[in-house]
């Protein structure tokens, strides 16, 4: 297929306008950083960049990259084509919903997900079929996420994901419903002044009850890229994340 490509210092990303990456992946993507011995998966890849940003890094053993849209699996296995990633990472067209038989339950130590943020018969409905199913619960809900990742994870196995901070208690629910234990969570701003517009999370299969919030991850200081963000994104490629 024929796509544009965007290189992330030293990776060539396959992109459209259906299927990019934004600030929240970026984040996801640092916030659950593998273990370079690691089996991991992400769920509703999209153009795949969360575990484009972790092989490049050497950050995990291998990855498995779940989407529902053919389109974005199509990109993805053109960026995999492109950067000789086939024994590394594996695309596949799935519903997370129906992965059984599809992928190894218990086979899993990572599993990331960056959902629909918007809960079913919420918000503006996007007008497009594949950002109504990026944005919309019209596919998948946030327990669908959770029952899927705990399926996949072996027992201590993490599975992390971003939402919005509204949604928290929505999440929360969700992981212990699906035996997954709140473990660790950060709260991202723009700037010291504005109120969190993102929650990173991570929840453990089988762990026991400790919710660690870590602190707060600023975007902006002084009208400037905070420290931090400068060394994530020297980290991912010198490269600002698109909105």
């Amino acid at each position: 297929m024929i796509c544009k490509t965007e290189d992330i210092g030293g990776i060539k990303v396959c992109i459209s306008d259906e299927h990019t990456f934004g600030t929240d992946a970026f984040l996801l993507s640092y916030f659950a950083r593998p273990e370079k011995r690691s089996v991991a998966c992400d769920l509703g890849t999209g153009c795949g960049i969360i575990p484009l940003l972790w092989l490049r890094d050497n950050l995990a053993k291998s990855v498995v990259a779940v989407d529902i849209q053919k389109r974005a699996i199509d990109q993805l296995s053109e960026t995999v084509r492109l950067n000789a990633l086939e024994e590394k990472l594996s695309p596949v067209l799935c519903d997370l919903r129906e992965l059984k038989g599809v992928l190894s339950f218990g086979g899993f130590d990572l599993v990331t997900c960056n959902p629909p943020y918007n809960a079913g018969g919420s918000g503006i409905i996007s007008l497009g079929e594949s950002d109504k199913i990026a944005r919309h619960e019209t596919l998948c809900t946030v327990n669908d996420c959770c029952a899927a990742a705990s399926k996949l994870l072996r027992f201590g196995g993490r599975f992390c994901m971003c939402h919005l901070p509204e949604r928290l208690a929505d999440v929360l629910e969700a992981m212990r419903s699906n035996k997954l234990e709140p473990k660790r969570m950060r709260l991202v701003q723009k700037d010291k002044d504005s109120a969190p517009w993102l929650v990173l999370i991570e929840g453990k299969r089988g762990a026991k009850p400790f919710l660690k919030a870590e602190p707060v991850l600023l975007l902006y200081e002084n009208n400037e890229t905070s420290r931090e963000m400068i060394q994530i994104y020297k980290k991912f490629g010198h490269i600002i994340a698109k909105e």
